[in-house]
């Protein structure tokens, strides 16, 4: 291999490290907000919705629509306090701009007409993923009556300014239909009356975005590749990260999971800098053999111990992952079978992308220590530095709040 290819390649790796390591560990979590809308019959012919809304998030942006100050005082002071029959009486006080936000943000259509949405009871308060949530009923009435329901939903915009990327957990039983959808900027409505494989495919879709554009999973994925020494041991790290997460994001499902992302988000930036340093330090002690296999008598899935005690290593870590994908759901829901497979589906959707960036990443790597093993070690070291600093920085960031 010619030095300009060899550099090339060298560069590529390096530029594509630094691309991912430049981005805020704000991308993947910490500034997003999750909306969930339960969908049933409310009798007489009209659609019952019950949402929950991030209470002082809701506070906030429905006293900046309506110009309701004193709602922003009230609500502030009450969330501040701790005080939850405080939070529901401010919200109950200013009805009107708390309403007002949600009927110009949230809408049910039936047979392509407009529903139009009654408040039920009063504002409650309750708690989800250890914070606080308004809980707001509404039925909808609508002239056209028929099994086709539209839900959209345009709840928190990027534009307000306060948080990003909100996503809108929708489950519902209609009609005889039941299911479940994830909203976003991107896709802010659905049917219910949409086939099974598209409403799964929302979840798929959900998936491969949430890896993609959170920057804490790829920069892990990124030091298991840099740090792996054979296809198989890579494959076998990103689907032993994928079942690892999948077992908490089921037993958060079922209600017997819940960590403070306080204690979550720290961990988890710890993760990305023991893997990438797991690398380094067999660079350092072993320098152009640290890519090498010990025998393995072909047991243990073909590794040897260093790899079988990096897979467990791996596992752990995604176990505390799978909190983090859990956070970003927003799920700590009672369970279900809808929610169930949309989870699968989830899960589905990140391992795709995983084994995608695998087959993209890994055969240059391999090209690279097969053609110049030095410019090879050189890359992957680089690359596990990069990740490995960044991984420190956000885990300091994360327990020290600066």
């Amino acid at each position: 291999m010619s030095s300009r290819i060899r550099i090339g390649l060298v560069a590529v790796l390096v530029a594509a490290a630094a691309f991912l390591g430049s981005a805020q560990p704000a991308s993947a979590h910490g500034f997003s907000s999750v909306a969930y809308v339960d969908v049933g019959d409310g009798g007489d012919g009209r659609l019952r919705t019950k949402l929950q809304l991030e209470y002082d998030l809701y506070v906030v942006s429905a006293a900046d629509a309506g110009h309701d100050d004193a709602l922003f005082r009230a609500g502030t002071a009450a969330f501040d306090a701790g005080d939850a029959q405080a939070r529901a009486a401010a919200l109950n006080a200013h009805r009107k701009a708390a309403v007002d936000y949600v009927r110009e943000r949230f809408s049910v259509t039936s047979q392509g007409r407009g529903c139009t949405p009654e408040q039920v009871g009063d504002f409650t308060t309750g708690r989800r993923q250890g914070v606080p949530y308004a809980d707001l009923v509404l039925d909808w009435t609508c002239q056209e009556r028929g099994v086709d329901h539209e839900v959209r939903s345009g709840l928190f915009p990027d534009a307000e300014g306060y948080v990003t990327g909100t996503r809108t957990i929708v489950t519902y039983d209609v009609d005889g239909r039941t299911g479940s959808a994830a909203l976003d900027a991107a896709h802010p409505a659905f049917s219910t009356h949409q086939a099974w494989y598209e409403r799964f495919w929302e979840f798929f879709r959900l998936g491969t975005e949430h890896l993609l554009t959170g920057t804490d999973h790829i920069l892990f994925l990124l030091a298991l590749i840099a740090g792996s020494r054979r296809l198989r041991e890579v494959v076998l790290a990103a689907t032993s990260f994928t079942v690892a997460h999948s077992v908490t994001l089921l037993l958060a499902a079922l209600g017997l999971v819940d960590v403070p992302s306080a204690v979550v988000e720290p961990v988890i930036a710890l993760s990305i800098a023991v893997v990438a340093g797991w690398y380094l330090w067999r660079l350092w002690r072993h320098r152009e053999r640290a890519i090498d296999l010990a025998e393995t008598g072909g047991g243990h899935f073909g590794l040897d111990r260093a790899g079988r005690t990096r897979l467990a290593v791996v596992f752990c870590f995604g176990l505390v992952h799978g909190l983090g994908f859990a956070g970003a759901l927003g799920i700590d829901s009672a369970f279900s079978w809808t929610l169930l497979w949309s989870l699968l589906v989830f899960n589905v959707g990140i391992e795709a992308v995983q084994l995608a960036l695998i087959a993209l990443i890994f055969p240059v790597l391999v090209l690279l220590r097969h053609r110049a093993p030095t410019a090879g070690l050189r890359a992957t070291g680089a690359i596990s530095a990069g990740v490995f600093i960044m991984g420190l920085v956000w885990f300091l960031q994360r327990t020290f709040s600066f």
